[in-house]
């Protein structure tokens, strides 16, 4: 069998009975966490700007297509920034970027809530898992490339695919959909949170296409010499007979509305702060070491300079900017990444203090690098951290940090999931609109995922 057989034999495998209860525990929370997102997100400028120049598309009052629904439903959730996260040693992913395309196929039928969590475990168990053994971001490629695979074969599930027709549509979905990592890269653009919304879009698109006897390349990953494989720069060879749900316990959500290898040190910021007598005004330097990943991506490595700071998608990418707006407010919510906040002179005086650095002074070879820093050796397992903070009269304070709330080793429980729903929501939606959600997905077994579409959608769609 060829690599996409094998992906659509497991994504049709397995019934919600065959879920362990704890991971369809972790399926809930997260999903709670996922709605947060999507209802806050309904109200801000840059959805609002996407949805508008998909409803040109249409008439006035017709309904959305069940693609472009999945496009919305996507950067919903997508565009906050505060959603979930895979780690693995050499990529990472939103596992979270599956949910839209589910919610989309609410357009095309009713879909049971058991049925709903099936296929969310089981993109979630995809993309965790391409993520881990096929890191396509060595090569340039931006994660959303395996998304296109998790999503495709998720929705192929609930739209009824055949095992044969699913085969067709994954190697359609691998062949055309192949994002850059450019979207995340300094300066940071609105499209670094869209850009998985147009990958949820395209995949509908698809699998309806499959359903309908559209065939595609079943041996993507196979053929030929310089195919798929050698334009990722490695070879796809997985049982996936043996594939489970259990990557799913390493799952990670965010307690800072900030990129996801930020977070242990802006909780040691925080710390800091409420226990050393530290004036911030006093601050001469920060100095703040972490591991590979996080220095390229937040820290002015590869991804490009992040000291230079005027929006929400450079702020929330921007470990500088991060450390000193969480050092100056002591949380870092949507309104420390708004226009105003970011422009004050406190925190851009503040950041320009901040030095990021590894455990290990070379960053190449990154594999040499990445077992001589103690820091990056230790990841994904830990995210571990050091802070220095020196002040004018010459004090030094220090702290270190292995994980965060909302590490898996941490994580958040459901009603501190419901906390920062409704701290992202209260000034949006009522109280009760807020119950009427996280009842629906704590007993989803009992309602449809229709329901669940009705109760967080605000505008219509």
């Amino acid at each position: 069998m060829t690599q996409t057989e094998k992906i659509a034999e497991f994504a049709l495998r397995y019934r919600y009975a065959d879920i362990p209860p704890d991971i369809l525990s972790r399926l809930k929370t997260h999903l709670l966490d996922a709605a947060a997102s999507f209802i806050w997100a309904q109200f801000q400028e840059t959805p609002r700007k996407m949805e508008a120049g998909i409803r040109q598309l249409y008439a006035p009052e017709q309904p959305l297509a069940a693609d472009h629904a999945a496009q919305c439903y996507t950067a919903y959730i997508r565009y906050p920034d505060f959603m979930d996260n895979f780690l693995a040693k050499e990529s990472t992913c939103h596992p979270s970027d599956n949910i839209g395309i589910l919610l989309g196929a609410c357009h095309l039928r009713d879909i049971s809530g058991e049925d709903f969590l099936s296929a969310m475990a089981t993109a979630y168990a995809i993309e965790c898992m391409l993520t881990e053994i096929y890191p396509v971001m060595i090569a340039g490629f931006d994660h959303t490339t395996l998304l296109a695979f998790s999503a495709t074969a998720a929705a192929g599930r609930l739209m009824e695919l055949s095992a044969k027709a699913l085969t067709h549509a994954l190697g359609i979905a691998g062949c055309n959909l192949n994002p850059i990592v450019t979207s995340r890269a300094s300066y940071t653009s609105e499209w670094k949170g869209l850009a998985s919304s147009l990958v949820s879009a395209d995949c509908m698109n698809i699998v309806m296409m499959a359903k309908n006897g559209i065939t595609g390349p079943p041996e993507l990953f196979e053929i030929p010499e310089k195919g798929y494989d050698a334009i990722h720069q490695q070879k796809l060879e997985h049982d996936w007979t043996a594939a489970d749900f259990q990557q799913l316990s390493r799952c990670v959500l965010k307690t800072y509305n900030a990129e996801v290898h930020t977070q242990s040190v802006l909780e040691l910021l925080q710390e800091m702060a409420e226990e050393y007598p530290f004036r911030v005004a006093e601050i001469t330097e920060i100095n703040i070491t972490t591991f590979l990943t996080a220095y390229h991506i937040v820290g002015g490595g590869e991804y490009g300079d992040r000291t230079k700071v005027f929006s929400k998608e450079q702020a929330d990418h921007s470990l500088p900017y991060l450390a000193a707006v969480v050092l100056l407010d002591k949380q870092v919510y949507p309104p420390q990444l708004t226009a105003e906040r970011i422009a004050q002179e406190d925190v851009q005086s503040l950041l320009q203090k901040v030095k990021i650095h590894t455990g290990f002074p070379l960053h190449k070879p990154v594999k040499v690098a990445g077992l001589l820093d103690p820091y990056t050796a230790a990841y994904p397992d830990k995210v571990r951290c050091k802070v220095e903070i020196t002040t004018i009269d010459g004090q030094q304070f220090t702290g270190e940090k292995e994980d965060y709330k909302g590490f898996f080793t941490r994580p958040l429980s459901w009603e501190e999931i419901k906390e920062k729903f409704i701290k992202l929501n209260k000034p949006y939606i009522s109280a009760e609109e807020i119950d009427k959600v996280c009842d629906i997905i704590e007993r989803l077994e009992s309602h449809t995922a229709n329901e669940l579409l009705a109760a967080m959608l605000k505008n219509s769609i």
